[in-house]
């Protein structure tokens, strides 16, 4: 087990946003976290990255034990924050690629100021990950003269440039025409297959049931159901859960 979130909760301005979630991740798994707009599921994501504190509850990544700051001081949660973000990536649904520099730069900017990483050894690891998701011949290309896709892609090479132990996604093609989808899941089912841990919040069914081990259903702040594809998809226990699905048939 490399991720367990223990009875995690969270609200906003007296709102209820998380409400008591667990979840455990062994390596290599790829969860597909789904639900209406408003669940908590990019919550869920910025609370197991640190870039939300914790009002209650706990999530230890890898050997790091994430907790609410009343419990352990602001400063050693941004402490164990930051230690967090050492092992996990996180993609975007809106790129945040830095305008003013090129792709390669993009990638090379954290390994070099965070990681401290020499120039020479980045830039041989940003072209390596630009060829992995197909974008060799773009490294000297600006975000804005690449497509939807492309950017996408470009911002899980930069994730993947500081070695991340797990891939966490908010929503990666929301903001994508459909024909770019499938590029970017491509790339995702590639690491998939390399053993790359990911925790996707998606709403691409089809290739949340295809590819993932397991999908979590969240609903007004809790898990409703989880379980393999096979069951969330075609045997579904939970009324909500049915009611959700349909949806997408």
């Amino acid at each position: 087990m490399i991720v367990q979130i223990e009875d995690l909760k969270k609200t906003f301005h007296g709102r209820t946003i998380l409400d008591g979630v667990s979840l455990d991740v062994n390596e290599g798994d790829l969860i597909a976290l789904i639900g209406p707009s408003g669940c908590g599921k990019s919550t869920f994501l910025r609370c197991m990255n640190g870039l939300e504190t914790i009002d209650s509850g706990k999530a230890q990544i890898y050997d790091t034990h994430l907790a609410s700051p009343s419990e352990i001081g602001q400063k050693e949660f941004n402490k164990r924050s930051l230690a967090v973000r050492q092992k996990v990536g996180m993609v975007f649904q809106s790129f945040n690629l830095f305008p003013h520099l090129t792709i390669l730069q993009n990638l090379m900017k954290a390994p070099q100021v965070v990681g401290k990483i020499p120039k020479e050894a980045a830039e041989l690891h940003a072209k390596e990950l630009l060829s992995k998701v197909g974008l060799g011949d773009r490294a000297h290309h600006f975000p804005d003269q690449l497509s939807g896709g492309q950017q996408q892609r470009a911002a899980i090479a930069r994730a993947l440039a500081m070695s991340p132990k797990i891939l966490l996604y908010d929503e990666p093609t929301s903001s994508l025409d459909p024909a770019l989808v499938q590029e970017v899941l491509r790339v995702m089912k590639q690491l998939d297959q390399e053993g790359m841990t990911q925790i996707v919040v998606t709403h691409e069914m089809r290739f949340a049931r295809d590819v993932a081990d397991k999908i979590v259903f969240l609903e007004q702040g809790r898990i409703v159901e989880m379980g393999p594809p096979e069951q969330i998809f075609g045997n579904p226990k939970d009324e909500r859960t049915k009611n959700f699905l349909r949806h997408f048939q």
